[in-house]
């Protein structure tokens, strides 16, 4: 479990940091990008300040993270880890940004707002999921090594 818990800290707090420059470019030049963040912060903070947006998006980062951390990635090869990682994203967006957040809140599905709200959003998911699954094979690489070397002494 404490191994399962490493990658998934690991791995989701640098995906959730590796969306971040692409949604403040987005946000840059004008696109939608973050409209759950604060509505999600809002369900439990009265007025949620950056800090509660970026701690909730570290946090949402270790729980997306978790079903990549249950698959044995560390067997894989990195374009094909990469691939899954872009898949994994790509689900994660249709499911949960473009289907079950609008659903909940009552907004219209994204798909039906055009492709420059669509966009950004698929984009930094297949980030997110890309830099979780590298980041994912490499500590349970690393944990194996651990766990050979241990064996030999």
């Amino acid at each position: 479990m404490r191994k399962f818990i490493e990658q998934v800290l690991f791995a989701g707090t640098l995906g959730a940091i590796a969306m971040m420059p692409f949604g403040l470019a987005f946000r840059a030049v004008g696109l939608r990008i973050g409209h759950y963040g604060p509505k999600f912060a809002e369900l439990y903070l009265a007025a949620p300040g950056p800090w509660a947006n970026f701690a909730q998006h570290i946090v949402l980062g270790w729980v997306s993270a978790a079903p990549l951390a249950l698959v044995h990635l560390h067997r894989r090869s990195l374009s094909t880890t990469t691939l899954l990682g872009a898949i994994y994203g790509a689900l994660y967006y249709v499911t949960v940004n473009s289907l079950a957040l609008p659903v909940f809140f009552g907004d219209p599905l994204p798909w039906t707002l055009g492709v420059a709200v669509v966009l950004p959003s698929l984009c930094i998911h297949v980030v997110f999921g890309m830099a979780v699954a590298l980041t994912v094979r490499s500590v349970q690489r690393k944990q194996r090594r651990r766990e050979r070397h241990a064996n030999f002494q």
